[in-house]
């Protein structure tokens, strides 16, 4: 077995994509899943990278056969249950069958191991599949990354530079974890070549207070930004509860109420991550939160 041949599965993805690059980097062997369906011009613009594509429309057998000879997998597939446990099961199933030594799944999130069950549709279907995983003859490493650095002006804005403010819940001085997306396909590389990774590795381009981000965007801006406190952790779960019953947007994988769930496990301190694996595989140029916000206030 070659321990550079790598599958990667959600490769037409914005993150799948930046790994894909990434492996291909490092000297990969890279094969990358695309559906039957995918765009001409996708497949065409993934090619162009050096990124090696084979077809599959997730089913058992296709997909073992293209596990067959490879040293690990990694999933960056996005989606609900369909896809975190049924696609993504699919393609552990067949990892296990073909003999494959490590899989990577789609984690890159918060440390979801230590939120609450429940209280997170998103981080709930994760802790569901790594049960499953865990109980695999395969060995397992999850990435967790915090927040991608989006979160802080778009997905769940923190960051509001039209008003100069900086919005939190609950403590104005909780650290809150981000990390650009380039630099956890950096990473995610680097432990999908890695057989020695274990179980959880846990990254971070920086980590940051409402009160140290406000700082931090007053001295880059020259204009005050001032934390601004919308309520308390339990008030924020009742906005949720109200959010999902008034716009429930069910099949939508990142309605507003799912974002304000993602902001809760952030807030509370309960997704915080406690000890960081940045040196692991010496990379020195992680991308800072000042950095993230340079060019955003």
């Amino acid at each position: 077995m070659d321990r550079r041949i790598i599958v990667l599965a959600g490769v037409t993805g914005d993150l799948g994509e930046r790994i894909a690059r990434a492996l291909v980097r490092k000297g990969a062997d890279l094969r990358a899943i695309v559906r039957p369906g995918t765009l001409p011009q996708k497949r065409r613009h993934l090619e162009a990278q050096g990124i090696t594509l084979v077809e599959s429309g997730y089913d058992a057998r296709s997909v073992k056969e293209l596990c067959e000879g490879v040293a690990c997998v990694v999933s960056a597939l996005n989606g609900l249950e369909d896809v975190i446990l049924g696609q993504q099961g699919v393609l552990l199933n067949a990892a296990v069958l073909a003999g494959v030594a490590r899989f990577i799944p789609s984690d890159f999130s918060l440390d979801y191991t230590k939120t609450r069950p429940g209280e997170n549709r998103n981080m709930d279907l994760r802790r569901a599949f790594r049960k499953s995983l865990d109980a695999a003859p395969i060995r397992a490493t999850s990435v967790l990354n915090g927040a991608f650095s989006t979160v802080l002006t778009e997905d769940a804005p923190i960051l509001l530079p039209r008003v100069r403010r900086v919005l939190h819940w609950g403590a104005v001085d909780q650290p809150l974890d981000f990390t650009t997306k380039d630099d956890v396909a950096e990473f995610t590389a680097d432990a999908a070549l890695d057989d020695a990774a274990p179980r959880d590795l846990r990254i971070a381009g920086g980590s940051l207070s409402p009160q140290e981000l406000a700082r931090i965007a007053s001295e880059i801006s020259g204009k005050t930004y001032r934390p601004f406190r919308a309520g308390s952790i339990g008030r924020l779960g009742l906005v949720i509860w109200v959010a999902q019953r008034v716009a429930p947007a069910k099949g939508e994988v990142f309605p507003a109420w799912q974002g304000m769930q993602y902001l809760r496990d952030m807030m509370s301190g309960r997704g915080q991550l406690r000890r960081l694996d940045n040196g692991r595989y010496g990379k020195t140029d992680w991308t800072d939160i000042r950095a993230m916000i340079c060019d955003l206030v």
